[in-house]
């Protein structure tokens, strides 16, 4: 799934992504550690997964997109 990170903490390596839909979703540390990333910016698109109920998403690894 892809997503624009919206809100990113170095320190806590936690923030929020924001679904194509408009939808914020939080990430922690063990999320962004898994992707293998060393820092994000605002307005990067990303490729995030996700386990959990649609309604109520748990994002499990925040890496970029590339093409």
């Amino acid at each position: 799934m892809q997503a624009t990170a919206y809100t990113y903490d170095p320190e806590s390596r936690s923030g929020q992504v924001l679904l194509d839909d408009g939808t914020p979703v939080p990430f922690d540390a063990a999320a962004f550690d898994a992707g293998g990333l060393r820092l994000l910016r605002v307005g990067q698109r990303v490729r995030i997964e996700v386990e959990g109920p649609e309604n109520a998403p748990r994002i499990t690894l925040v890496t970029l997109q590339t093409l």
